[in-house]
């Protein structure tokens, strides 16, 4: 066996069990201990202070100077008495990943005396060096200048690693002139515009909303690896997944994994994780195995939108330092493994009044289930309306690997809300063709009413196969890849919502302005949501190529690539929504074109120096080496008299892939170049992927091909079977 993969196997057998401290607390003991809540920020402040920064947060003031000092100056006090020496702010810039630049407390007054400072300045924006993130042309390099800017929504929270504690600051970034930079800023743009379309709808039927808001909850799935076998394939180390592998004898097929007993050493990391996000505050609740060998996931309660997407950027963050302590690698790629399933990110969303009220959820009287049926029919006019940003949003060079394999929900964009809610829908659309007296309008809300059962839990069954499905009180965006921020989904649904929540108003208030009654009126308007948009509804499988062929008949987008999915940021009709919405302008959205776009390229570009790297630098040599040794066993059997047709077969066939690959190399240089040469950044992005991508997928059909023919002991790199199940 070749010494990088011997040492290894004999690494992972030789690591010693960890014995970690656990807590004895009950979680709700020290549940947020490191977080700045709402609860110490009361016991620092004053109470007028306290007061006036609510007042300001509930009327979207700015928060003065002063009372700026003030909040620094507690968030100091409970810092440092939690022995924090530095503060940061955290922020999520366009890299896919979060960002921070430490500060010290500590500084010298004017006289030389040490001493530790924090102020409202420096709460409220710091200057990190713009040039150095992605900007997609909003920034040239020597236009170095950008900023941080407090997101006061987001609680503050302290990080303790390696002994030494930093308190970070939730951020949004912009630009000298005022463009986002990052994911929070459209985040928050959108969940503001969310708000002022559905509160006026949801005032409707209660005069007393004031206020909307998104809810999330994400479901994160993984794979966890031993770190040994990681860091012996350069692959998984550079790029996040395998370049090569031919797939185990037992995968995931005889589904035992699923649900299945949690591994010991699986079960320290999970427990070891779920106090770290309990102290920082992040709502973990579940844990299991998943279906894909190795495979795992964790999800939260539900919380505010922003707050949810901070929690799973930190919580990512978090895994990776966890799974170190514990000799682990966390995959957070969409697709480490051909062969066996892929992982995502689903997101749970719903919309909460602040009366209590959750609009995604049936109620118990006609008039609430008609409040219910007025945000659930929208939704999925929006959907139907930009199917193709939804599709633009989760669009990643890893996703395309998941989506449509079996797995995970196809690119096709399609709503599954079960036959409950169909017939709901047939009824709406049906007694609403005509004018509607008061009798017949409240006779078809009384019998929407008996359609809609209390409870919905047991009534409709789930479809796995659906990427946009009801679930019961929530839309389950299914789609989403595992490694995404959830701030691009997020903010795209938000912002469709939001633009179709607005137009039904329009159209309701002028129905009610022409004499009709309200009720009457919105019931018209859902008819016509209904009618307009019933080819984005399937009940069946997504997998199947006969969805594929009936979803072409009903015009449905089915878009299979990201240089081709993020066209849709190039429209007229992206840019028109985008700026209505406030949530980007059109510098800020050609800019993240751009920024994905690169992105794209780089990213098969990692893929295709680490196939050539690994192809010359250790499979072909290791299978010369054994074809070198089946040359000798032949003329020795031929020196014996012996028959010598298995192995020239082997040899035939050894040296048949080998050649393959080698010309498999050559015709990806001669791609390479052409793609380079390609005169803009969409153009270079579609080259990759339709003329290098298949190369590369055709590299690997021999080098998997060498891996079943070669001598086990000659392979370089750890098997499938080594990855996946030793833990």
């Amino acid at each position: 066996m070749s010494s990088n993969r011997n040492a290894a196997l004999n690494l992972f057998l030789s690591r010693p069990k960890m014995n970690l401290e656990r807590e004895n607390r009950k979680i709700s003991d020290y549940f947020a201990e490191n977080v700045f809540t709402d609860a110490k920020l009361r016991a620092y402040l004053s109470h007028e202070a306290y007061k006036a920064y609510h007042q300001r947060l509930e009327d979207g003031q700015k928060i003065s100077r002063e009372l700026a000092d003030q909040i620094a100056a507690a968030l100091k006090s409970w810092a440092m008495e939690n022995g924090t020496t530095h503060y940061t702010h955290w922020f999520q810039p366009l890299t896919g990943s979060t960002a921070e630049k430490h500060d010290s407390f500590f500084t010298l007054s004017s006289s030389g005396q040490a001493m530790e400072r924090f102020d409202g300045d420096a709460l409220v924006q710091q200057e990190p060096d713009a040039s150095s993130f992605p900007s997609g042309g909003l920034r040239a390099t020597f236009e170095a200048r950008g900023y941080t800017a407090w997101d006061p929504m987001s609680p503050a929270f302290i990080m303790d690693i390696a002994g030494s504690k930093t308190l970070c600051i939730p951020t949004v970034f912009i630009s000298f002139t005022g463009e986002a930079l990052d994911h929070k800023a459209p985040l928050l743009r959108s969940i503001e515009a969310l708000d002022r379309a559905a509160t006026g709808v949801a005032r409707y039927f209660d005069r007393f909303v004031n206020k909307v808001t998104a809810t999330l909850g994400w479901e994160q799935e993984y794979f966890l690896i031993d770190k040994a076998m990681y860091y012996a394939r350069p692959d998984l180390m550079a790029g996040g997944r395998t370049i090569f592998g031919r797939g185990p004898a037992k995968g995931q097929q005889l589904e035992d994994h699923y649900f299945g007993a949690i591994p010991e050493r699986v079960y320290a990391f999970m427990v070891d994780l779920e106090t770290e996000c309990h102290k920082l505050g992040i709502p973990v609740r579940t844990r299991h195995n998943e279906v894909a060998p190795s495979q795992f996931e964790c999800a939260p309660m539900f919380e505010t939108c922003n707050i949810a997407v901070d929690h799973n950027q930190l919580l990512m963050d978090l895994m990776d330092r966890v799974a170190r302590r514990h000799h682990l690698i966390v995959l957070l790629h969409e697709k480490p493994f051909a062969g066996i399933n892929g992982s995502g990110k689903h997101n749970n969303w719903s919309m909460s009044t602040d009366t209590g009220t959750n609009l995604l959820s049936p109620g118990k009287t006609p008039r609430n289930n008609l409040l219910f049926l007025t945000f659930f029919i929208n939704t999925i006019k929006a959907v139907h309306d930009h199917a193709d940003l939804l599709r633009a949003c989760i669009a990643s060079e890893g996703n395309d690997y998941r989506l449509g394999a079996n797995e995970a929900p196809p690119a096709i964009i399609s709503v599954f809300i079960g036959d409950y809610l169909s017939k709901v829908l047939d009824a709406i659309e049906k007694r609403a063709e005509g004018a509607l007296n008061e009798e017949e309008e409240q006779d078809l809300k009384i019998d929407i009413h008996k359609m809609i059962p209390d409870v919905m839990l047991d009534n409709t069954d789930r479809n796995r196969t659906s990427p946009f499905a009801f679930t019961g009180n929530k839309f389950e965006f299914r789609a989403v890849g595992s490694s995404a921020n959830c701030a691009d989904a997020m903010m795209t649904l938000n912002m469709i919502v939001a633009n179709q929540l607005s137009g039904f108003k329009e159209k309701v208030d002028k129905h009610i302005q022409d004499g009709e009654k309200k009720d009457t009126a919105i019931l018209r308007e859902l008819a016509v949501c209904i009618e307009s948009s019933r080819n984005i509804l399937f009940e069946g499988d997504n997998y199947s190529e006969a969805w594929e062929r009936e979803a072409e008949r009903r015009g449905l987008p089915n878009i299979q690539t990201t240089p081709d999915a993020l066209d849709v940021y190039g429209t007229d009709k992206a840019r028109k929504l985008f700026a209505a919405a406030g949530v980007m302008n059109e510098k800020e959205l050609e800019a993240r074109h751009e920024i994905y776009l690169e992105k794209y390229i780089k990213k098969v570009q990692i893929e295709v120096s680490l196939a050539r790297e690994l192809c010359l630098n250790q499979i072909l040599p290791a299978c010369l080496r054994y074809q070198t040794e089946l040359m000798a066993n032949l003329a020795a059997s031929r020196d014996s008299g012996l028959s010598t047709e298995t192995v020239g077969e082997l040899i035939t066939i050894v040296a048949e892939n080998i050649d393959a690959v080698r010309k498999g190399l050559s015709e990806l240089d001669d791609a390479l170049g052409q793609a380079h040469e390609q005169p803009t950044t969409r153009e270079r992005a579609q080259s990759y992927c339709k003329d290098v991508k298949p190369l590369l997928q055709n590299i690997r059909y021999h080098v998997d091909k060498l891996e079943l023919f070669v001598e086990d002991r000659n392979w370089p790199l750890p098997k499938y079977r080594e990855i996946l199940f030793n833990r």
